[in-house]
């Protein structure tokens, strides 16, 4: 077994795996990535990076075909000493966690794991997976060590966060929790050690924690609104030279594909006694349809109106629209409009985009879906419903 701190990663193309796996490379430690994506595998060899990372072309181009390389042969895996799961655990229609995902995901490639590799999971985590892959190892009858150590990067800040955050270790053993603590050196000097559960949930509570920070503000934003007056307004007042409330976010979509899952894995570890992340799904999934009500009520039935929605991603400057509340909105006006018209600067993998000018040209409302800074400014003489204040004109509907 190779002990040259050679690097796989599984899941290696995508928006988790890929800043780490550059970073890894960039420092020197030869990397492979392992995804079913044969479209990423063959961008990333070509030096492509397949979606919007910030710094992460020129670090790519600097590493691919030298200590980078990816693939979609599992057998990769065999070669070296850390192998790196970049698989969480989903939820499915019901909102129900699915513990045993990354257990299968790590059986289909079981064969070329070897003795003497460290196996390290990376992203979120149902509380007690870690320790349902450890049994697994032994099962298997392999000498492996297990440690988690949760991805903490956002996106469009990966390859600075990578090396600027902290990194939290677990792990049931010593042996394994060194042996991540020595890789992971090599991007950051502070190492946060923790035991598996107690980082599982670490991982949960500040997911949740920022999900349920949204929902107090678009319910704040709720109130205010419902009484004819302007959140915005009235947040910046509170937060003019006053640290107590500087921390209070402005009002938005809240979305994306961690927050609100990470949340609801959260309320069903505790048999699903959260009523305050159950609440905060019901806010901030509750605001596209909230929002569509009170244009109604303000410009009426929109059946013979045109709807532009600017900005289809789940946040600003991403392309990203994995669980974009944008989508939701387009759908509740779907039934209520004549027509909606769609447009994102960013997003490329949605054929039903249209260009800005001609969403403006032939819409009568818009709705500013997400906050790019493309739309800040923005020019145009239709009404505009802007929950971000975007556009710096209040968020009032």
């Amino acid at each position: 077994m190779p002990s040259d701190e050679s690097v796989a990663i599984i899941g290696g193309c995508g928006r988790a795996g890929l800043p780490l796996g550059i970073t890894l490379a960039h420092e020197g430690l030869p990397t492979v990535l392992v995804d079913i994506n044969q479209s990423a595998v063959d961008l990333v060899n070509q030096g492509l990076v397949p979606f919007a990372e910030n710094g992460a072309a020129e670090m790519l181009e600097d590493t691919v075909g030298t200590t980078l390389r990816a693939t979609t042969d599992a057998k990769a895996v065999a070669d070296v000493e850390f192998v790196i799961i970049v698989i969480g655990t989903p939820v499915d229609e019901h909102l129900n966690p699915d513990p045993q995902a990354v257990t299968r995901a790590i059986e289909a490639f079981a064969d070329h794991l070897r003795d003497g590799q460290c196996l390290i999971l990376r992203s979120t985590l149902y509380p007690g997976v870690t320790e349902l892959v450890r049994q697994l190892i032994d099962r298997l009858g392999l000498q492996i060590d297990v440690a988690f150590c949760p991805e903490r990067i956002a996106e469009g800040k990966a390859m600075t966060e990578l090396y600027e955050l902290p990194q939290i270790v677990a792990a049931r053993t010593d042996a394994a929790a060194a042996r991540a603590e020595g890789l992971f050196r090599h991007l950051t000097d502070k190492i946060i050690f923790l035991n598996p559960e107690e980082a599982e949930l670490a991982k949960l509570f500040t997911n949740t924690w920022r999900y349920i920070r949204f929902a107090i503000a678009n319910q704040l934003f709720m109130i205010a609104n419902d009484h004819g007056l302007d959140y915005e307004r009235i947040r910046s007042a509170m937060r003019d030279d006053y640290p107590r409330a500087a921390d209070l976010p402005a009002a938005g979509f809240a979305a994306g594909p961690c927050l609100f899952k990470d949340t609801m894995q959260l309320a069903a570890f505790n048999n699903n006694g959260f009523t305050l992340g159950h609440s905060a799904m019901m806010v901030n999934e509750g605001l596209p349809l909230y929002v569509v009500a009170r244009m109604e009520e303000r410009f009426g039935k929109l059946t013979d109106k045109t709807v532009g929605i600017l900005g289809m991603a789940f946040k600003s400057e991403s392309d990203d629209r994995r669980s974009s509340l944008s989508y939701k909105l387009k759908r509740i006006l779907g039934f209520r409009a004549a027509q909606v018209l769609t447009t994102d600067p960013h997003v490329t993998n949605d054929p039903h985009l249209f260009a800005l000018d001609d969403v403006l040209e032939q819409s009568d409302l818009i709705v500013i879906g997400t906050p790019h800074e493309a739309y800040r400014s923005l020019k145009t003489s239709l009404p505009v419903i802007d929950v971000w204040n975007v556009t710096g004109n209040g968020v009032l509907i």
